[in-house]
């Protein structure tokens, strides 16, 4: 009998990278942002090459199940591109990418543009809205901030 596969974690900075690594996780951003979510939006923005950037992810056996970057914005670093493979959803595998996230941040203020749905589930890391809701192609979003 072989053992269940599970989610592996893992953190790289660009460079670091493989390109299978890399394939798999930009296929999810665009699966769920570009096609789920029905908006066509410059995914590829430069910034996940920066030298900064820290790509987080849950891989099962090959296969990227949750990413997210964190990004270095001066005196904050800020998350995003918080994305889950629909396959993996109701595991909590965002939440415990999350959590990664802010131990990488550390003491540093971090921010972050939630969808707004999402508002209270970041929330619950510590993070507070500190603008209006705002439309960010067709979805309504709010820009939150931890200290």
């Amino acid at each position: 009998m072989h053992p269940e596969p599970h989610d592996v974690l893992r953190s790289a900075s660009f460079a670091d990278l493989d390109t299978t690594t890399l394939y798999g996780i930009l296929k999810l951003r665009s699966d769920v942002f570009v096609v789920e979510q029905d908006c066509a939006y410059p995914d590829l923005d430069g910034r996940d090459t920066e030298p900064g950037t820290r790509h987080v992810w849950f891989e099962r056996a090959g296969e990227i199940r949750a990413y997210l970057r964190v990004l270095h914005d001066g005196e904050t670093q800020r998350i995003g591109r918080v994305v889950t493979d629909p396959k993996a959803r109701g595991a909590g595998l965002a939440g415990r990418l999350v959590a990664e996230a802010l131990i990488i941040i550390g003491h540093r203020p971090s921010t972050l543009e939630a969808q707004a749905h999402l508002a209270g589930f970041y929330g619950k890391f510590g993070f507070e809205p500190t603008g209006p809701e705002y439309l960010e192609d067709g979805i309504p979003h709010i820009p939150m901030r931890r200290a």
